[in-house]
């Protein structure tokens, strides 16, 4: 595959660019692939079709961890995991007052949504009708939510649905083909299974994966062809926090430079123009100091954290978005 690429002429693709033009694995590779000085051209492509789309509003969501710990999974990257020994608060339901206080905090801020993030694989009946109804009493004023959690059946994501929840978290994560080096509880096609049902039943879906994991570029072109063919309304990318006590700990991340880091993002928005491109974890670290760059390519970002990591604050958000160029603003409540 190295050679087809090496024949592609990513600047030639660039200056011609057609956003009907589906791009082939070759080509997206060819983008991964190019040389740093196209970089400033693929940004370039990036932002006309961000301008195009969304304008220069950021969309900023908080997280809030609903459930902590205790997971069934051994996903290699996550602290909550069965095989970590990440030192992290653990806990089934985290309290009222954090949920519905940070609930008002994304109101009173007017941030674009709160995405409220569980751990595990499954959940009785019971439970799921208790996060309904903590999904009611935080929807009274027209809060959009979005939910991370494992896999629901059809008549518990009905009733998330029936208790107003807006959207719905899976990600890919990575490549089918580089998925088992991960995680091995679970598999990428329960993963796919369960997005085609919770579109089927008319949640958006908000699907992206994590970069840095030891894949290679061909799994990430993977795994981004994949997320196109879902087409959901959202795609976070995450850029590997090797968290310590996971098995992840010690990766390198020397590759993942912001050169390279820019051309992933770059990637994801010519495959899906219209959707929402997140830089989620590893926005603090990876991009510092290159965020009116950043936001020529991303339109969504969190702040406060990631689950069980710390990130820049609300206020400092908003104020950083702004020296950017950038505008903060409340995602449209009918997309």
């Amino acid at each position: 595959m190295q050679n087809v690429t090496e024949n592609i002429n990513v600047g030639k693709l660039l200056d011609n660019w057609d956003e009907t033009h589906e791009l082939t694995k070759d080509e997206a590779l060819a983008i991964l692939n190019c040389d740093d000085v196209c970089l400033d051209k693929l940004i370039e492509t990036a932002y006309a079709l961000r301008l195009k789309y969304k304008g220069k509003k950021v969309s900023i969501q908080l997280l809030t961890n609903v459930r902590s710990g205790n997971c069934s999974q051994n996903c290699a990257y996550c602290a909550q995991s069965c095989e970590s020994q990440a030192q992290i608060e653990k806990y089934k339901r985290v309290s009222d007052e954090k949920l519905y206080g940070d609930n008002d905090l994304v109101d009173n801020k007017h941030l674009a949504r709160h995405c409220i993030g569980l751990s595990g694989i499954s959940f009785t009946d019971a439970e799921i009708e208790d996060l309904a109804g903590r999904i009611r009493k935080m929807k009274k004023n027209d809060t959009q939510i979005c939910c991370s959690i494992g896999f629901l059946t059809e008549k518990q994501a009905l009733m998330l649905k029936e208790a107003g929840l807006n959207r719905i978290n899976h990600n890919l994560n990575s490549s089918r083909r580089f998925y088992p080096n991960i995680c091995t509880t679970h598999t990428y096609d329960q993963r796919i299974n369960n997005i085609r049902m919770l579109k089927r039943i008319g949640f958006e879906m908000c699907c992206g994966g994590i970069i840095g994991m030891g894949e290679s570029r061909e799994d990430v072109v993977d795994m981004l062809m994949d997320v196109k063919e879902i087409n959901p309304e959202s795609v976070p990318i995450n850029f590997l926090l090797p968290i310590k006590g996971t098995r992840l700990a010690d990766r390198d991340i020397s590759g993942l430079t912001p050169q390279y880091c820019l051309k992933v993002l770059c990637l994801a928005r010519l495959l899906v123009p219209k959707s929402d491109i997140r830089c989620a974890a590893g926005r603090e670290v990876y991009f510092k100091g290159i965020e009116p760059t950043l936001f020529k390519v991303v339109d969504s970002i969190f702040a406060s954290g990631y689950l069980t990591a710390d990130g820049q604050g609300i206020d400092d958000t908003i104020k950083m978005i702004e020296n950017a160029g950038f505008t903060g603003e409340i995602e449209s409540k009918d997309c």
